[in-house]
């Protein structure tokens, strides 16, 4: 018998799974605007509301509290309920949250809102990788999940637009209306999105997974020997998140839980406060947004570059490299003492670090078996957002403690020691999984 999953790896990439890509992308992208907003909006509302560095590090932290929280939550709820419902209903009630939080009357309502807006956000990012890995046959499933992956440039070069061009002049709660209700209008276009047929297999609705994957073949052009179609499924006992430390798993979660509390840390530490440190280097509010726009474009080749060599060259040699190429950068942007340097250095780390986040999304859902998917993958982004969630605040007290010249200095000499461990730690350690079917994950598991 031919199983579902088997016949998914048999597959091209077809217009379904395109439909997949790019209706999950266009969430992505929105999510992306969100943080890129925030740090449109630091940089504004520290003046107006005569905020220090420790209040706009709480501001930075308080959506990534939401998100460690609701990508663990979303992870077994992803398990349990499917994917298709878990990237809908978060992206919903991130579009709410994060629109709401443009009518803010004080400080704390809106560290609340955007606690809410990180329910959604961190909920959404695991599960929708999950789906699109999920869809994809093993020769193009690591391209794709980074190519998903670089909707989150296109959204942060929207954001830094909207920072450069409507902030300054409408003030900050702009962005966060132009973040908001847009996301709302994406999840409707979700309805559109199919379940993903390996977790409609596992959970035993082999007529649902059989008739996507039929369609799927026939866009192909592709005659399957189809799997049986049967009411009957293996009765499995549900992982629980100590047993993603059981000799089976504990390699892999070791190496995941380093790697996205390692990469929240180091990004989430520079990309938050890069407009507001900016400033305090001597350049105005407009021209920090300028450079922040300049180095957002630098992420597209970033992230096409690692969908390129995901696929040839490894997703362990692309991660190594990446996070190494983003700790020089970050030594080297500390060292910026003019325009050029700051411009050139400054891309580079932008290029690096969201080349590497392209291929943690691609790796993380690789490493474990359809059945505890969700669960590993939200586990691990959980504890990547207790990075997230110190990165502002321990940035914003080093700043303020240091001052602004060596705080600069400082703070990206942090970055690039983080950068540099994580990046040891995948070398020594992390499995390759380049070439590997979901199957063959399934079967050894």
């Amino acid at each position: 018998m031919v199983t579902i999953s088997q016949r998914i790896e048999r597959l091209p990439v077809t217009p379904m799974l395109w439909k997949v890509l790019f209706l999950t992308g266009i969430g992505w992208l929105f999510d992306a605007m969100d943080q890129g907003m925030v740090a449109g909006v630091m940089a504004a509302i520290g003046r107006e509301w005569k905020l220090t560095p420790a209040d706009l590090g709480m501001l930075g932290s308080a959506s990534a509290v939401g998100m460690a929280i609701g990508a663990a939550v979303a992870g077994m709820a992803a398990d349990r309920w499917g994917r298709r419902t878990v990237v809908t209903f978060t992206l919903v009630l991130y579009g709410l949250a994060s629109a709401v939080s443009g009518f803010a009357a004080n400080f704390g309502i809106l560290l609340l809102l955007r606690f809410l807006t990180g329910l959604g956000l961190g909920g959404e990012l695991p599960a929708a990788s999950t789906l699109v890995s999920e869809f994809s046959p093993a020769k193009s499933r690591g391209r794709m999940v980074v190519l998903l992956e670089s909707f989150w440039a296109w959204g942060w070069i929207a954001a830094s637009l909207i920072a450069y061009l409507l902030i300054p002049v409408y003030g900050w709660r702009i962005g966060f209306f132009l973040g908001g209700v847009p996301a709302l209008y994406a999840a409707y276009l979700r309805k559109g999105i199919p379940e993903s047929p390996r977790y409609l297999e596992q959970k035993g609705y082999f007529e649902e997974a059989n008739e996507i994957v039929s369609k799927m073949e026939q866009q192909a052009g592709i005659t399957s020997n189809r799997s049986t179609v049967s009411n009957k499924v293996k009765k499995r006992k549900n992982i629980t998140l100590s047993e993603l430390w059981s000799k089976d798993y504990i390699r892999r979660t070791f190496v995941l839980w380093t790697l996205w509390l390692g990469i929240n840390f180091g990004y989430y530490g520079f990309v938050l406060w890069t407009p507001t440190l900016l400033m305090g280097k001597g350049f105005s509010l407009v021209k920090g947004f300028q450079f922040t726009l300049i180095m957002s474009i630098a992420q597209l080749p970033g992230y096409y570059s690692a969908a390129y060599l995901i696929e040839s060259i490894g997703r362990k040699a692309v991660l190594v490299a990446y996070l190494s190429g983003t700790a020089v950068a970050a030594y080297l942007f500390s060292q910026a003492a003019s325009v050029t340097n700051v411009i050139v250095y400054g891309c580079l780390l932008y290029f690096f670090s969201l080349g590497a986040w392209g291929a943690v999304y691609a790796y993380t859902p690789e490493v474990y078996p359809t059945r505890v998917r969700g669960r590993g993958v939200g586990s691990a982004a959980a504890v990547g957002r207790i990075g997230a969630i110190a990165a502002p605040y321990i940035v914003g007290l080093v700043y303020q403690s240091k001052g602004k010249q060596a705080g600069f200095v400082y703070v990206f000499t942090m970055i690039t020691i983080v950068f540099a461990l994580v990046a040891v730690v995948i070398a020594f350690a992390a499995v390759e999984t380049k070439g590997r079917s979901l199957h063959e994950i399934n079967e050894k598991s």
